[in-house]
Parts: C-alpha cells; sequence; structure tokens
C-alpha cells in the first residue's frame, strides 16, 4: 500500500503513551517513516516552580514510553529497532517543531489537538512555521470522547446545563467513538532516529534529567507515573467501580480511581475508560454510571472553554464580575492561612495540606476549600484557581475553571449564590470519625470523632494542641456571602 508522506513527526503533548493513539496511527499509516518528538516547552516551563511534580511525572512517563516505541519497531522487525524511540527536546516549540521538521525532512507533522487558548495559538503559530520548511501540521481529537462542536443543543448551540448535555452524550455514544486507534499493526514504519537528532542525557539516554531541564527532584509521587502506573491504578479501581457511587464523596477511604493526573497527561485513552464505564453502567451498574459522569463532566468543560473561551480570567456568566471580593492586607492574610493550611477548620486545613504535601486533592473537598475560599473567606475564586494551577499534579485548564466557577456560582451550571457549603457540617458528613484530618492535621489527632469537626467549641485548648483558633465564623461569612452577591441578578432566591 503506497502511503502519501515519505516520512512524518508525531509530536506527543498531553498525549503520553504508545497505545490507542490518534495522532501516531494516522502518521503510521499514511507516512513510510515516522519520528516522534516531545517538547520540554520552555513556554511552559519557565513559569514554573523549579521542583515541580508535575515535570517529575512527565520525565518519569517519557522514559516508558521512549522503552514502548522501541518494542513496538522491535516486535515489527524495524531495521535498528533500538535506535527507534523517543526524540526529546528542550526550548519553545515555535521553534523546536519547525527546526527538527526541516531537519529530519519530514513532510507532515501529526499531533492531537489542545484545546487550551494558549495552545491554539501556539498550533497556529507552528503551522504557519512549518509550511515555510515545506512540511503540513496535522491534528486529531484525542483528549476527549466529544469536543467542541459534536455535542448541541437541537438549535445547533453549545449546552451551557450540564444534564441536558449528558443525556445528548450518552445518547449519541456508541462503539465507534470508544473505539481504540490501534499502533502495533503499523508499527514497521518507526524509523530509527539519526545519531545527530533530539537531547542526549549523560547515560546514554535519549531522555534528559531533571538538572539538564532546569528542575530540582521533588518528593517521591504518590501516583504511580507512565502507562504501567496508570494501568495499576485502573487494574485496581474496576474491582471497585461498581461502588464508587458510595465511596466516592469520602476522603478518609479509597473511593476515587485516582486516573486523573494519568487522563492529564494522557497516559492512559479516555476511549478505554469510558468504554469500560459505558459497558458496565448499560449492565446496570450505579457505581459505573456515577463514574461515567464524571468523564462526561470533563467533555462538558472543554467545551465550555472551547466555544466560550472568556471563562479563562473571566466570570462564564458575565455579571459576576460585578463582585466586589476582599482586597489588602486582610485579603492576603485570610488568603496564605487558607493555603497553608492554618484556618481552623480541620476538614478544609486537612484537604490543603494535602494538596500541598502530594499535589493531589480529594474531588469532594476541592468543593469545601473552594467553598470555603470564596464564600467564608471572601477572597477571589481565580486567587484559589491560580494556586490549584501550580499545586495539582493532575491540573487541567478546563477542568480546573470548570471546578472554581461551579463553586463561585459564576460558570456553567454552577451551584447557586446561595448554597454555601458549611465546613463543619461537611466534616461530620464525609469525614465523621476523622481519619482523613488525623491523617494530615496530627496536631488534632488525640480529639475525639465528635471533637475533631470543631475544636474551638471545646473552648481553651490549652498548650496540648497547636492550633489556631477559626479565622472567620461560618454563619457570619454566609450573611456577608449574601450581601456580596447581591450584585448579581440571577432571578435566584436564597433560601
Amino acid at each position: 500500500m503506497t502511503t502519501p508522506f515519505d516520512s512524518a513527526l508525531v509530536w506527543f503533548r498531553r498525549d503520553l503513551r504508545s497505545t490507542d493513539h490518534a495522532a501516531l496511527h494516522y502518521a503510521l499509516k499514511q507516512a513510510r517513516r515516522v519520528w516522534c518528538v516531545f517538547v520540554f516547552d520552555t513556554d511552559i516551563l519557565d513559569p514554573l516552580p523549579r521542583a515541580d511534580r508535575r515535570v517529575v511525572f512527565i520525565r518519569d512517563s517519557l522514559l516508558e514510553l521512549d522503552e514502548a516505541l522501541r518494542q513496538l519497531a522491535a516486535a515489527r522487525e524495524v531495521p535498528n529497532a533500538q535506535g527507534a524511540g523517543l526524540i526529546v527536546v528542550h526550548g519553545s516549540a515555535l521553534t523546536e517543531i519547525p527546526r527538527l521538521a526541516q531537519q529530519l525532512g519530514v513532510q507532515a507533522v501529526f499531533a492531537n489537538h489542545d484545546d487550551e487558548p494558549h495552545a491554539l495559538v501556539r498550533d497556529a503559530q507552528v503551522r504557519g512555521k512549518l509550511s515555510d520548511v515545506g512540511a503540513a501540521l496535522f491534528t486529531s481529537k484525542d483528549h476527549v470522547i466529544f469536543e467542541r462542536n459534536e455535542i448541541l443543543t437541537g438549535n445547533d448551540t453549545p449546552y451551557g446545563v450540564f444534564t441536558p448535555y449528558k443525556n445528548n452524550w450518552l445518547k449519541k455514544v456508541d462503539e465507534f467513538y470508544v473505539k481504540a486507534y490501534p499502533v502495533a499493526p503499523h508499527a514497521q514504519h518507526l524509523a530509527a532516529i539519526p545519531a545527530d537528532v533530539g537531547m542526549k542525557a549523560p547515560d546514554g539516554s535519549r531522555i534528559p534529567g531533571l538538572g539538564e531541564l532546569g528542575f530540582e527532584p521533588t518528593d517521591a509521587l504518590k501516583v504511580p507515573a507512565g502507562m504501567s502506573g496508570a494501568q495499576a491504578l485502573l487494574d485496581d479501581f474496576l474491582e471497585r467501580m461498581d461502588h464508587y457511587r458510595d465511596t466516592r464523596d469520602f476522603p478518609g477511604v479509597k473511593g476515587p480511581s485516582y486516573l486523573s493526573t494519568h487522563l492529564r497527561f494522557g497516559t492512559v485513552s479516555i476511549r478505554l475508560l469510558a468504554k469500560l464505564a459505558w459497558d458496565r453502567a448499560k449492565a446496570g451498574s450505579t457505581g459505573a454510571q456515577t463514574w461515567l459522569s464524571e468523564l462526561i463532566w470533563r467533555d462538558f468543560y472543554h467545551q465550555v472553554m472551547h466555544h466560550h473561551p472568556h471563562v479563562i480570567g473571566h466570570s462564564f456568566k458575565r455579571e459576576y464580575d460585578k463582585i466586589k471580593w476582599m482586597s489588602g492586607a486582610k485579603a492576603e492574610a485570610r488568603f496564605a492561612a487558607w493555603c497553608g493550611g492554618r484556618t481552623g477548620y480541620p476538614l478544609v486545613d486537612a484537604a490543603m495540606r494535602q494538596i500541598n504535601q502530594t499535589g493531589y486533592m480529594h474531588n469532594r473537598l476541592r468543593m469545601v476549600v473552594a467553598s470555603f475560599l470564596i464564600k467564608d473567606l471572601g477572597i477571589d475564586w481565580r486567587w484559589g484557581e491560580r494556586y490549584f494551577a501550580e499545586k495539582l499534579l493532575d491540573f487541567d485548564l478546563a477542568a480546573n475553571n470548570g471546578g472554581w466557577q461551579w463553586a463561585a456560582s459564576s460558570g456553567c451550571d454552577a451551584q447557586p449564590y446561595f448554597r454555601i457549603f458549611n465546613p463543619i457540617s461537611q466534616s461530620q458528613k464525609f469525614d465523621a470519625a476523622g481519619k482523613f484530618i488525623r491523617r494530615y492535621v496530627p496536631e488534632l489527632a488525640h480529639l475525639s470523632d465528635k471533637a475533631i469537626h470543631a475544636p474551638w467549641l471545646l473552648g481553651d485548648l490549652g498548650d496540648a494542641v497547636d492550633y489556631p483558633a477559626p479565622i472567620v465564623q461560618h454563619e457570619a461569612a454566609r450573611a456577608e456571602t449574601l450581601e456580596r452577591y447581591a450584585v448579581v441578578k440571577t432571578g435566584e432566591k436564597p433560601r
């Protein structure tokens, strides 16, 4: 079979796997020789802290991806299969991708869609520069099941409410949309990497160390990296999926899938996960139905970002930008206490210490701490959004923005502005025995199950506990929030 291109380059981004990969599949089918590249993009990396868990996760995942590509080549008896693998470069993708395309003499570059606003601008610029060197850029859907205009209302407009979007999603999905893109049958087109191309680590490998990238080691990752890490977590979750609805809200038990980081970096295929959940949901598993809804929320937030890019930096409901948030030294002090897990509310503090120590936060707690920052402390939701963007190992722009705007009542299908989580009752309901609090706020570990949710109610704890008094009183803060939100004319009625 003839191929339209003599050679092509696959640009890996948020899709760090060698199986069920749209761009790699299309490149291998359409080009006689295919090389693969990952760019440690300085435009993205330079603003990050020098000790960043995400960089560690990416590097560890690339080590596995490189070996997997070699094994694919060897299985198809590619000449010099060990010379295949992953090209890694360090610099701006705007420069490095066109330069590498010219150096290798490829006619096409294949990549998967990235709909974040800055990524769309980057890809448009790269496409223009590739054209200058005689190459074309082809991109494909890979990161979600349905994207852009694939799920629209009957009037061909984007959805602003989740439930009808979900119903349409479930009506449209079929085996075609969750079918894998095969890679292995076409891997004979993987080509050995020329000796003068890409980085070389001191140990002779093509994957640079953290130091070569200007980064420092971090604490050991709590989430196993790479495709093997994703598979291990998935295997574990498959045994628990049927109970997901009953366990997902309790941070002290093993309820979530813990696959969010792998979805973010594409070390597992969304099609694989959606198919597993969809098949079980059709068979009647309520746990699978609930987990599938979470995957659909992910698609929903990506289509919101695509159709309404103003949500990056502004409220989806523009009238919510009228709200006057706290500012000045008092706001800064409150925000610092929230960041450091020193608000005096044990569940909030435990959650913030979890994200600071591990780069992960339980989903129920993301809602609790977001509500507390916005509606108890009166802090602009964008402050919290930025903090999560720096700390979360699974940070995803669309989902993070959607979650914060949901908590702020300013987003698509958000909670009503008058719905304000009570951090004490949330603690009593979802961490009744204080198991999670004791793990991350050990200075309270000696308290009873009843007292641990609001220790200040015991009176003066003396020197026994080095723990702050509540930074605000919830009921008073709630009244202030309702007054603050009064500038928003939504038609909603407080209750």
